[in-house]
């Protein structure tokens, strides 16, 4: 888990860092689940938290992002995807969070409309979206 979602979340920090724009946008992914306990997906959780935690690293002021930079995360309970629906043939997909949905979220993010604070945890449920700090 550290390897799939801690370390491209490092990488992305240390690029923004080195060519993120004034204004510029950096959005991770974390997980609603890993704002609490994860018993049964503890790498799961552990992985989520770390990266949780390094969107609120990289708003911090001395980050080495520009002062004026956004960065994100957005902390969907379940993505609509292929690959969940594989895995997950019987649930209940009414309340997913479809990727129009969070690509149309991007889309009005990058062009600074509707931004969210830096280092924000943006709770993605199904069609809604709850910023949380």
């Amino acid at each position: 888990m550290l390897k799939q979602s801690v370390w491209p979340s490092i990488i992305t920090t240390r690029l923004a860092g080195l060519h993120l724009s004034d204004d510029g946008l950096v959005v991770l992914t974390g997980a609603k689940p890993a704002l609490e306990g994860t018993p049964t997906m503890m790498g799961y959780g552990l992985a989520k938290a770390a990266t949780h935690q390094l969107v609120k690293s990289m708003a911090a002021k001395g980050s080495g992002l520009p002062s004026t930079s956004v960065t994100l995360a957005i902390l969907p309970i379940t993505l609509d995807t292929p690959m969940n629906r594989k895995w997950m043939p019987n649930a209940d997909t009414s309340d997913w969070t479809p990727l129009d949905f969070v690509t149309g979220l991007f889309e009005k993010w990058i062009r600074n409309q509707e931004r969210p604070k830096s280092g924000s945890l943006v709770i993605l449920d199904g069609q809604d979206e709850i910023v949380g700090d």
